[in-house]
């Protein structure tokens, strides 16, 4: 990391210096210079248990200047000439190459810290003490959003969404595995589900619209304190196993706006298989054909209205209700009469629940 991170500020600033400049690790290897021939050379300087972080020494006409920690140094900046500007060139490069280090390796622990706060790997008692070293803000809220690809090309999605957020103090992005990334987004307290939903919207209509790559959105709660940022990934977790499930259609689904279906998916299915045989006493609910099917499904759809279903059919009233007989007939339950209704939907749910099997979390 440092290497790659160091050499993009050397070269930049070779140009500027029009000197050879570059950096020592405390291997006494140069693993950045302007002179990118000498990159993987060996330095020969005095051992760094000896070096003064804050002396600036000559050597065979270059300038030397440690730096990192205050015990001793990581790293030591050269410059070519031993005048008096090659020391200021050393000093000031020495500054702002460990204020990057420092930036990038925070950042880097950051966003390590919420990694494993969100998978659990890292004790409770611990969190507090590390948010404190980190400088982790702990007193707003966030929500987690787990972006999974379902169909990609060569654009990495990562970066796609890491440049959607690029307030790396606020925002932290991270794949936990090839097709799952997650996205753990500071918000304002109180914001309403649908506008979470709409910043979901944003990213599938990217992913999908510039760089033709589909992906669905599991959206967590929102949560206040950094602890509770396991339980909104797991969350956004399940609510992208139940939309798969009883969602098939949409591609946002959030754990808020699940009802029902969020019950079903928490019961063992030997309890639900229980339930099934309890509801269809009389016969089968593979009875009832594809046609049947479809039409209990327009029935609930509108309201359990007689008449604007039959429209939505384009069927006459009588032959629906002809329908709704044979569905009593088959099960002994009426779908005009709501408690019967409702048995029925949710035990259309469970069947669904268990010819899908999820992933349980």
């Amino acid at each position: 990391m440092s290497n790659r991170l160091f050499q993009g500020v050397i070269h930049q600033m070779r140009d500027s210096i029009d000197r050879i400049v570059g950096v020592i690790d405390d291997s006494e290897t140069i693993i950045s210079c302007s002179d990118l021939t000498r990159v993987g050379e060996k330095a020969e300087l005095m051992s760094f248990e000896n070096l003064d972080p804050n002396e600036i020494f000559t050597r065979d006409g270059f300038t030397y200047k440690p730096f990192g920690s205050r015990i001793k140094p990581d790293y030591v900046v050269f410059v070519e000439g031993s005048d008096e500007l090659a020391a200021k060139f050393c000093n000031v490069l020495a500054i702002s190459l460990l204020t990057i280090k420092q930036y990038y390796d925070e950042k880097y622990d950051r966003n390590n810290f919420i990694k494993n706060v969100i998978l659990d790997n890292i004790l409770p008692g611990d969190i507090f003490v590390k948010a404190k070293e980190l400088h982790f803000n702990t007193d707003v809220s966030r929500a987690v959003l787990l972006i999974r690809v379902v169909a990609a090309n060569d654009i990495s999605s990562f970066d796609v969404i890491q440049n959607l957020f690029p307030d790396k103090q606020k925002d932290f992005v991270f794949n936990i595995s090839e097709s799952d990334i997650v996205l753990v987004k500071e918000i304002k307290t109180g914001i309403a589900v649908k506008d979470l939903e709409k910043l979901a919207r944003s990213i599938v209509d990217t992913l999908g619209g510039e760089f033709h790559t589909r992906a669905v959105v599991g959206i967590g709660t929102s949560v206040d304190g950094i602890k509770d940022l396991a339980k909104s990934f797991k969350e956004a977790q399940v609510a992208l196993e139940v939309g798969k499930v009883f969602d098939t259609e949409k591609s946002i689904v959030s754990y808020d706006n699940l009802g029902i279906a969020r019950l079903i998916y928490q019961l063992p299915t030997t309890l639900c298989e229980m339930f099934l045989r309890e509801v269809f006493k009389k016969g089968s609910i593979e009875s009832l054909d594809q046609e049947t099917l479809f039409t209990i499904q327009k029935f609930f759809e509108n309201n359990l209205n007689v008449s604007e279903t039959s429209r939505k059919l384009f069927v006459h009233r009588n032959t629906l209700v002809y329908r709704l007989e044979k569905i009593k007939k088959l099960t002994g339950l009426d779908l005009r009469e709501f408690d019967h209704a409702i048995i029925f939907k949710v035990a259309l749910m469970v069947k669904k629940y268990l010819t899908a099997n999820p992933i349980k979390y």
